[in-house]
């Protein structure tokens, strides 16, 4: 059979992914373009197995720079694979003047194409009247008045769909399609825009009044923040409240297979490999699951409402100071439920140097790996005791925590943006940003986008701390004590010989061999720093809350406050996580740049703990 592929193009937030369910049924399969790191999302036209759709990133012309817009040029010049036989663009029809520049640039390519003009009813519900027919006569190709998210929305395209031709009878030149896209002038192609909106517009829209008073609110100056402040205090309070059920769960699931294996099967060293190294490496990776899938539903709940791209549009002038724009607030916002969706999501900056400088500070915020850690050492170290007679010391300095990684994050940036003008490399991408109307989220569209997420965190992030948590284990594991040892198994494994080779660097900012080994399978993930700390110093706990609690007082009496916080600045900068790294590889696409971010945020964990270490160690 053979098959045709029809790209599906629009611009962010025009109900082009609800269409692209619609027209395959949401059986996408998702996998990387060659040679870059944007999804690539493919399915099969349901009324027609020959016909592949492919969904392209959102864009709003051509003649873009970030990745993901590089991405769609490159496609449809047919430079990333298969070129496409037809195209079906998309268009808001409340903001039609936004879009009508790419579908005059697509024509340029000589592509078959319809076009749907989604959102109709939105639009006719605020009075804007929009000629279709017209519109499809000065075109040139069939325009459909649309709504994704209804079936008759969706069938009408289909039609639309099917008609399109399977084969171009003659591929298009890649090389002469380019020189006409570049060719094209800006300002004819928006003055032939007015033109066709003055022909095509019967009457114009109008905003309803509610709309105008929620974003003279939303995007006011003082009570825009109030309103963004009490939304991520929602947001972090599901994301670590409304998570601990679900990973109590994950966690004791996990447990109970591991005590269920080690009944049946017998002793050795293939049943340690499947209970520590298997099992525990799948499930240091799904505990921390209900917290990033809460955080990425509250992520597209606040973004298919209408309200994401004010909250960014709120904070552009604040970030601006950092040398960041509004464009990096959804990636630092997601990397505090984990760094990797955060690094990866921060691929839509167009401006180079403010992408990789987002990239290097998103570590930098606390992730929920962190958690154990930093209760593991308040508890041990940090009195419980009431402060103002209403705040908790402890709560405060996981406050202080909390504050110490936003602060570096923002000094670095800043840092990162004096260097850079100091070089003449500040480029000056203003944010222009389209503010779309707020409207009912799409829970099915939420709910198929959120499996999309959790499957590629799954994909890319728990292949990688899996394999290596099978490798620390073995690590660990050999060799095996020998006959009448005293110390802990662990001392005489090699993760113990490494850990005495590293002692002596550590030792100036108050590391301990056992502190040291206990940061070799950290390097995999931090969330199993707290279970190696139980293994190096032999609790033999079944639970990592038992682990917790046993180790608390050996903490408390054999670190003292300077090596104890000295640790707690170790790990608000140390990148301490490979598939952070990994995903950092793959989207920088430069072994140098991630060499360098490990490296420069390893010297400020250096230096920051020693500094922690020598000024506390005269003061207690």
């Amino acid at each position: 059979m053979s098959l045709s592929y029809f790209a599906l193009i629009g611009a962010p937030n025009c109900g082009k992914t609800v269409l692209f369910n619609g027209l395959t049924g949401a059986h996408a399969k998702v996998a990387n373009y060659p040679g870059v790191t944007v999804d690539r999302r493919e399915g099969v036209f349901v009324d027609d197995k020959s016909i592949h759709i492919i969904d392209l990133p959102g864009t709003y012309s051509l003649r873009t720079t970030s990745p993901d817009e590089a991405v769609v040029r490159n496609v449809v010049l047919g430079r990333l694979g298969q070129q496409p036989d037809a195209i079906i663009a998309v268009a808001d029809a409340t903001n039609l003047r936004m879009t009508l520049r790419m579908m005059l640039e697509l024509k340029t390519l000589g592509l078959p194409m319809a076009i749907s003009l989604n959102m109709s009813d939105v639009a006719r519900a605020r009075g804007l009247k929009i000629d279709a027919q017209k519109l499809s006569e000065l075109l040139g190709v069939p325009v459909l008045e649309t709504v994704a998210v209804s079936k008759d929305g969706i069938h009408a395209v289909r039609e639309a769909v099917a008609k399109l031709p399977r084969r171009l009878e003659k591929p298009i030149d890649p090389e002469e399609v380019e020189r006409v896209l570049n060719g094209l002038d800006s300002n004819q192609l928006y003055q032939q825009v007015e033109d066709i909106l003055h022909q095509v517009v019967r009457t114009e829209m109008h905003m309803p009044n509610w709309h105008r008073r929620l974003d003279a609110v939303v995007l006011h100056p003082v009570w825009g923040f109030a309103i963004l402040f009490v939304i991520l205090l929602l947001v972090f309070q599901a994301v670590y409240s409304w998570s601990a059920p679900l990973m109590d769960m994950i966690e004791g699931g996990f447990g109970s297979l591991g005590e269920w294996v080690t009944t049946v099967m017998p002793e050795g060293i293939l049943q340690d490999m499947i209970v520590e190294g298997v099992i525990a490496g799948l499930g240091s990776v799904l505990v921390f699951l209900p917290q990033i899938a809460i955080l990425f539903a509250f992520i597209l709940l606040l973004e298919d409402s209408g309200y994401l791209p004010r909250a960014a549009f709120l904070l552009d002038n604040m970030m601006s100071k950092s040398g960041l724009s509004g464009r990096s607030f959804i990636p630092l916002l997601s990397s505090f439920a984990c760094a990797v969706p955060a690094v990866m999501s921060a691929r839509t900056i167009q401006d180079p140097r403010e992408r990789l400088v987002t990239i290097m500070i998103a570590p930098m915020l606390t992730c929920s790996a962190r958690l154990p850690i930093y209760a593991l050492i308040i508890a041990a170290v940090i009195p419980e005791r009431t402060v103002w007679g209403v705040f908790n010391l402890q709560g405060l300095t996981l406050f202080g925590l909390y504050v110490a990684g936003i602060a570096s994050a923002a000094l670095t940036a800043y840092a990162m943006k004096l260097i850079a003008r100091g070089k003449g490399r500040i480029q000056q991408f203003p944010l222009l940003m389209e503010l779309p109307t707020y409207r009912m989220p799409n829970f099915k569209h939420i709910m198929i986008s959120l499996w999309d997420r959790v499957k590629a965190f799954l994909k890319r992030a728990g292949t990688i701390i899996f394999a290596l948590t099978v490798v620390l284990w073995a690590l660990v594991s050999f060799p095996a004590a020998p006959e009448g040892a005293t110390g802990a198994a662990i001392d005489y494994s090699f993760a113990g010989i490494i850990g005495h080779y590293l002692e002596p660097i550590f030792a100036p900012i108050g590391f301990t061999w056992q502190m040291c080994i206990a940061m070799i399978p950290g390097i995999a993930a931090r969330e199993v720093v707290v279970a190696a700390l139980g293994t190096v110093y032999a609790v033999g706990a079944s639970s990592e809350d038992a682990v917790q609690n046993a180790l608390i007082p050996i903490v408390h009496s054999n670190w003292g406050l300077p090596t104890a916080f000295a640790f707690l600045a170790w790990y608000i900068y140390a990148p301490m996580c490979m598939a952070t790294l990994a995903v950092i590889k793959r989207e920088t696409k430069s072994t140098a740049q991630t060499v360098m971010i490990t490296m420069y945020l390893f010297a400020l964990a250096y230096l920051f703990a020693f500094i922690v270490y020598q000024v506390t160690s005269r003061i207690f």
